[in-house]
């Protein structure tokens, strides 16, 4: 547990990414695509400290600077 926990880091949300995450829902809106507030958060946290995210949702986070690791639910 100690080495998962380490692994972990703390991803401020500052006005870069606030600004990216409703760009990003502002352009996907004029595609017609419909993306949380809280999804493109998260996305933009992500890219502000370079991480990678690990989701069970990939579908939710179609960024593609952003990199994505599937975690399926339930398996």
């Amino acid at each position: 547990m100690t080495r998962f926990l380490g692994g972990m880091r703390l991803a401020r949300l500052e006005l870069i990414e606030g600004e990216r995450a409703g760009r990003w829902r502002r352009e996907y809106a004029a595609r017609g695509v419909t993306l949380s507030q809280a999804d493109c958060l998260i996305a933009a946290a992500a890219i502000g400290v370079g991480a990678r995210l690990a989701t069970g949702n990939p579908k939710h986070f179609p960024m593609p600077e952003l990199e994505i690791e599937h975690w399926p639910v339930g398996k």
